[in-house]
């Protein structure tokens, strides 16, 4: 364990390492220098992280270690880039990132160190539901919901907004993990088999068309197309792993194509964007409000860098509109290159191959629906914001995990990474051996040792019950008894003396009463009994035998 502890250590330092390399080089070549707020920054960045790396041995021993070092990587390529971008528009986005991987970090230590069995979160399964759905819809209240380009998905409190739909993924993916581990059994039963495809039951399909409903509604109210696809897809994909059948997905698919198709003819700002994604290079649809000027600008920058890109701080990345947040993977492949983007893609299949291995491995039905629906749900964001900046599917709006600048995506989904990192502690702990004879004496001995405790408290339980025999109640007078009224109102009694009898009222009860020398035999045998767990030598079939021959 401690080799592997080592070299664990050791992949982080590597990591380290690069990033470290990675800022100096670039500050030398925009500022000459490197800036000494920002130095002290990082390092304490890399001491939280390792802070974070000491609890996950310490208390999720067995749980997943390849997950941080790639967090450290990505999180520190993002904000390498968007230091680039600081200081050719002279902003400091890339300090407050610093800052937002601060707390994320401290509530990943707190997550790691406090949440020891993520079952306990199937307990709250309609309580994440009820939180889920309230920030899904937060947006929409009147003061603090705020609208940008064209999507009414922000909260915003003073100069600093929060995008709460990050956060209602992972509650919701709590109660769709329990509601369809409860729930599986019915949902597996097919129906009628229509083109190759087992359809379900009519009655089974309430929860997808709530569900879908509930897309549809927030696309609606908050012309959000990335956030409802996927809430969507990530219900259906555990909808598909809870129940094995294709069918969900030919179904949920459909049904969000037909939702889709009827936004993009109502809402003029999902229409634009799939004239954006359709004729991207067409002169009307560049120069058009809400054109294809972005994309256009960030596909350019692509082919700017090449096959190994033109070099950190020699590019142009800030040409193209938000080039630190939504663009920030055509940023990579203008500094970085071709070789650039592979080696993050990478890093996120190295995270999400964790993910499926975990859901796999788990032997749980809630922690592997819950493993997958979170790995499954980050594996869709990547490919949604990809498939977008390189125009193979039109802009969603969502954001790069772990990279793109914003304290609401980098939260949310380092503690998505801390969850699987919990779940893999579940599913890698060795299961003990229970044909061993170590096992075996340990379970005779606690068996043994819960028998003497029982008969221990029979023993004090008759010893209570003797006491009780011992007082005698009576219901009547007694007999030769000469009842006078007294002053202070009670009867007095005059009782006659009897020689060599105890006069006793036909009514009055007396239980036999036990020895205690008997009881306290009793109490020695528990005792030497309780002495022979602890001793040492023998095997299982030694201490059977003592039993049988104690007569238990």
């Amino acid at each position: 364990m401690t080799a592997i502890r080592l070299r664990q250590f050791f992949l982080l330092l590597f990591s380290f390492l690069i990033v470290g390399v990675g800022f100096f080089q670039m500050f030398m070549r925009t500022q000459g220098s490197m800036p000494m707020d920002f130095t002290i920054r990082l390092i304490v960045v890399a001491a939280l992280f390792v802070v974070l790396w000491a609890l996950m041995a310490k208390f999720q021993p067995y749980g997943s270690q390849t997950l941080v070092p790639c967090l450290v990587l990505l999180s520190g390529i993002g904000v390498m880039l968007i230091a680039r971008i600081d200081a050719a528009q002279n902003t400091g986005v890339a300090g407050r990132q610093l800052l937002w991987i601060m707390v994320s970090l401290v509530l990943c230590c707190a997550l790691v160190a406090g949440l020891h069995d993520y079952r306990i979160l199937r307990r709250f399964s309609y309580v994440s539901m009820v939180v889920g759905l309230a920030l899904l819809l937060a947006p929409m209240l009147p003061l603090v919901g705020h609208e940008e380009g064209g999507s009414r998905i922000w909260l915003k409190f003073g100069n600093y907004t929060m995008q709460p739909a990050e956060f209602a993924k992972l509650f919701l993916a709590f109660f769709f993990a329990a509601y369809l581990f409860d729930h599986r059994d019915q949902l597996a039963v097919g129906g009628k088999k229509v083109l190759g495809f087992r359809l379900p039951r009519i009655r089974d399909l309430g929860p997808i068309i709530i569900v879908w409903l509930v897309s549809m509604g927030v696309l609606v109210m908050q012309r959000d197309l990335g956030t409802s696809l996927m809430f969507f897809a990530m219900f259906v994909s555990m909808l598909y792993v809870a129940t094995g059948r294709a069918s969900w997905i030919a179904i949920g698919v459909g049904a969000f194509a037909v939702g889709a198709v009827a936004a993009s003819s109502i809402f003029s700002h999902v229409g634009n964007r799939i004239t954006a994604w359709l004729h991207p290079f067409d002169a009307d649809v560049y120069n058009a409000v809400g054109g294809s000027e972005q994309l256009v600008k960030g596909v350019f920058g692509l082919a700017a860098g090449g096959l190994a890109g033109t070099g950190l701080g020699q590019g142009h990345p800030y040409i193209t509109p938000l080039s630190f947040s939504d663009f920030i993977y055509t940023s990579v492949g203008e500094e970085l290159g071709l070789a650039g983007l592979l080696a993050v893609l990478l890093l996120y299949l190295i995270i999400i191959a964790t993910g499926m291995v975990t859901a796999m491995k788990i032997k749980d039905g809630f922690g592997k629906l819950l493993a997958s629906g979170l790995v499954f749900t980050m594996a869709f964001q990547v490919f949604t914001v990809v498939g977008g900046v390189t125009l193979l599917i039109p802009l969603t709006g969502l954001t790069m995990p772990y990279m793109a600048a914003g304290g609401s995506s980098l939260v949310a989904n380092m503690l998505l990474a801390m969850l699987l990192v919990v779940i893999s502690n579940a599913a890698n702990k060795p299961q003990p051996d229970t044909t061993s004879d170590t096992f075996q004496y340990e379970a005779l001995a606690a068996l043994r040792e819960q028998e003497v405790k029982e008969r221990a408290a029979q023993v004090e339980a008759q010893k209570a019950q003797n006491a009780l025999a011992t007082q005698v109640i009576s219901t009547k007078p007694l007999l030769g008894a000469d009842p006078d009224e007294g002053d202070d109102g009670y009867d007095d009694y005059e009782f006659e003396e009897t020689a060599d009898q105890d006069i006793v009222d036909e009514e009055t009860h007396e239980q036999p009463r036990i020895d205690d020398e008997m009881l306290e035999e009793h109490a020695r045998h528990a005792q030497h009994a309780a002495g022979d767990i602890g001793t040492t030598g023998g095997n299982a079939n030694d201490i059977a035998n003592d039993m049988r021959r104690d007569g238990r």
